[in-house]
């Protein structure tokens, strides 16, 4: 019978052990890429300008990292946010500030992180937001992207 019990109890906590195992693999944090479009502006802006955003994001303390490229865009890049909530082909407000609040002028790359509220971690993991990156020429946004995080298996 104490045989018995003892099988059971090593085969819980043996199972414990392994879930705790699988539920820190799957917080671990992603890294990935946004690519930055005047197409996917609302509306559409027509620019020679491009970019890309490489993303990396802890779902387990929130903090998410950017590193964002831009070049050819028609004027001066002046700021650049993740807005949200906002599925593709929609506008929402400033979230989180990728550039430095108040300095009108960015340049490229641009780096930081930050850590997201609960509820606008919910938004991101959920491909609410969009990173916009604004100019003179277009103060509501030139290039713009959907963040979508890869989801986890």
């Amino acid at each position: 019978m104490s045989r018995s019990i003892s099988q059971r109890a090593f085969m819980v906590f043996g199972g414990l052990a392994l879930a705790g195992t699988l539920t820190l693999a799957q917080a671990a944090p992603v890294s990935f890429d946004v690519p930055l479009t005047g197409a996917q502006q609302v509306p559409p802006v027509q620019t020679p300008g491009d970019g890309s955003a490489n993303l990396t994001y802890d779902s387990s303390t929130r903090v998410v990292t950017w590193n964002i490229t831009f070049s050819g865009l028609s004027s001066q890049a002046t700021m650049a946010h993740f807005h949200g909530p906002a599925a593709a082909g929609k506008n929402a407000n400033v979230k989180v500030w990728l550039s430095q609040k108040g300095n009108m002028e960015m340049a490229s790359p641009t780096k930081g992180q930050a850590t997201l509220s609960p509820d606008d971690a919910k938004m991101f993991e959920a491909g609410d937001m969009y990173i916009n990156v604004h100019t003179k020429n277009n103060p509501n946004g030139e290039i713009r992207g959907q963040v979508v995080p890869p989801k986890s298996n």
